[in-house]
């Protein structure tokens, strides 16, 4: 059996402003077979950038060698300061499993100008454009990954180190107008859409972008029961007056272990504080009117009663099986945010633990 890697993709801020998170995302996923088992949003300072760059010109090769160095130069000048009010937002997803490395390499690609088929993200989301002499005049790269094992550790943990210092919930790198509304909703990608490796989260995530909020947060998260419960309690009440004592708390039971992958009534206590056994993704969007745009977007419960083009009518099955959570109100964002602790970096660990690994 081949020994599992970590392999990483940083979506650069370009990608980020365009709102091209979800195609990508989908891609990485769906196209590779490997687990998203971490994520975190970066709002790089310029010691990270340094550091960062220090490291990616590494091939002896000369057409490889000039690559690397335009992207080095790329990531010195977009990574850090100040862009039109915004500091650069770029997000880092860690993925494991075999031939990770290799996997990542083949699905991100090359980006050479000869190269325009679509066939891989930087086919697509990328550009290399040259003038007739040969001289670049235009370069995004989409994303950025490593393409060797020691790369990937040492850039890995670098990110890391800085992962509490430049990473965690962006707060306050997006300017707004002073009379604007600004608020944070929490959304939820739910388990049903990591049962295999396919496009859903990413077409998720595509789909809220129509509302053109920013994403400020990104959590890989698997809810313990306990999280579960509190999540959800408001809940039981309603299902308990509507169906009866007995076959509501069944069905409030239900959607506990949905989320989680265990139910309160077989549950210890002790196991009932573990992380749960299914995997979600917490997002946290923030800009204007974020709650009402991203329930628009989202749609009705029941996804049989949501319109054409919403998040539930394409991706959702059942009630409880109905692709997101999205927050009802700025106050319960608030509170369901601290639920799944969000703010938590458990990508750090994530990290450190892998390669402590004798």
């Amino acid at each position: 059996m081949q020994a599992e890697e970590l392999s990483y993709v940083i979506v650069t801020p370009h990608s980020m402003r365009k709102s091209r998170t979800g195609g990508i995302v989908a891609r990485l996923i769906s196209r590779t077979g490997l687990d998203l088992i971490g994520g975190r949003m970066f709002a790089p300072g310029e010691e990270l950038v340094r550091r960062y760059t220090e490291g990616i010109v590494t091939a002896q090769d000369p057409r490889h060698r000039a690559t690397q160095e335009l992207i080095r130069d790329y990531v010195r000048k977009n990574f850090a300061g100040d862009r039109n009010g915004q500091r650069p937002r770029v997000l880092l997803l860690v993925f494991r499993g075999p031939s990770a490395i290799e996997k990542i390499r083949h699905v991100v690609g090359h980006i050479v100008h000869e190269r325009t088929s679509g066939e891989t993200i930087r086919d697509t989301y990328g550009d290399y454009i040259t003038d007739e002499t040969g001289k670049v005049t235009y370069f995004e790269p989409g994303v950025l990954a490593s393409l060797d094992a020691e790369s990937v550790e040492e850039n890995l943990k670098l990110w890391a180190e800085f992962s509490d210092r430049d990473g965690g919930i962006l707060d306050d790198v997006v300017s707004y107008p002073a009379e604007a509304k600004v608020e944070k909703s929490l959304v939820l990608i739910k388990p049903d859409n990591f049962k295999f490796p396919n496009v859903r989260p990413g077409g998720v995530i595509e789909v809220f972008s129509r509302t053109g909020l920013y994403i400020i947060g990104f959590k890989v998260h698997r809810m313990s029961v306990a999280q579960a419960e509190e999540f959800y309690g408001p809940v039981l009440a309603v299902l308990e007056d509507k169906l009866g004592a007995v076959k509501g708390r069944e069905a409030w039971e239900d959607i506990v272990e949905f989320m989680s992958g265990g139910r309160p009534s077989t549950t210890s206590d002790e196991q009932r504080l573990a992380p749960g056994t299914e995997k979600c993704i917490a997002i946290v969007y923030q800009g204007e009117d974020a709650v009402r745009k991203i329930r628009d977007v989202l749609g009705p419960t029941d996804p049989k009663k949501a319109p054409p083009g919403s998040i539930r009518k394409e991706f959702g099955q059942t009630i409880m099986v109905n692709a997101a959570h999205a927050s009802d109100s700025a106050e319960n964002a608030k509170h369901e945010m601290e639920i799944v602790q969000v703010r938590e970096n458990n990508l750090k660990p994530l990290i450190e633990n892998f390669y402590a690994r004798p």
